[in-house]
């Protein structure tokens, strides 16, 4: 259960502030690449900041946050290392984001649970891996088959790797 104690409630607090200016970033990534496709620059600040914000989310135990802004950024490293984050992958990335805000909104403060379901992320992220030529296998299969949010540790895993464990 989510720690609803004043001290975790403030820390949701400071993340949430940080979260806001860690997405503004990332939105100035995408547009930066619309202008100048797979700027190395713009990726690299692009994959720092979702990478600072999922594992912030996931310190917190924000479990839903922690999983898209992770899944959204394993999907962009491999994209922005083979220079493959232009065209088409660049409106699906913009709805990503747009999601995530939508998330960072409505994310309770006191409980840090998010009550919105999953299958938009899961949507997009299916969208954003086929627009970047990657499987959609590379999400979490487990929760993508049960719909449920994802709080598996991901986050100090490879999610290239072949076998995994939950």
């Amino acid at each position: 259960m989510m720690d609803s104690t004043p001290l975790h409630t403030t820390a949701v607090a400071a993340f949430l502030q940080d979260a806001q200016v860690l997405l503004a970033r990332s939105q100035e990534c995408l547009q930066h690449l619309e202008l100048i496709s797979n700027d190395p620059d713009a990726c690299q600040s692009l994959n720092a900041a979702l990478d600072t914000l999922a594992r912030r989310a996931d310190t917190l135990d924000l479990h839903e946050v922690a999983h898209y802004a992770f899944t959204l950024q394993q999907l962009l490293a491999p994209a922005c290392a083979q220079q493959h984050l232009s065209g088409d992958s660049l409106p699906v990335l913009a709805a990503c984001l747009t999601l995530l805000d939508w998330q960072l909104e409505l994310l309770d403060p006191q409980t840090g649970q998010l009550d919105m379901d999953t299958e938009e992320q899961q949507l997009l992220l299916s969208e954003l891996a086929t627009a970047l030529g990657q499987p959609s296998t590379q999400l979490c299969t487990d929760c993508r088959q049960t719909g449920a949010p994802c709080a598996h540790p991901h986050l100090d895993q490879d999610l290239s790797a072949p076998t995994r464990a939950h």
